[in-house]
């Protein structure tokens, strides 16, 4: 089963590699007053990191309270 686990990881690792060597155009994002340049794969790179991040943090917050619903009486 593990080496599913790291086949399926390096096929992830690879599409990642073609999909920043493709993107390397140069986007424009804004966010309140304000805006910066980067390539279009740095962007989504950050993006993913902050939701899996976010998406973590707030799956461990709910298991947490529903452990802690369960203890009480």
């Amino acid at each position: 089963m593990r080496w599913l686990y790291i086949a399926i990881v390096v096929v992830f690792v690879a599409a990642a590699v073609v999909f920043s060597l493709q993107n390397t155009q140069v986007i424009s994002v804004s966010f309140l007053a304000s805006s910066i340049g980067a390539p279009l794969a740095i962007v989504v790179f950050v993006v993913y990191v902050l939701g899996a991040a976010t998406g973590g943090s707030l799956y461990a917050l709910l298991r947490k309270s529903i452990q802690g619903s369960r203890r009480a009486p």
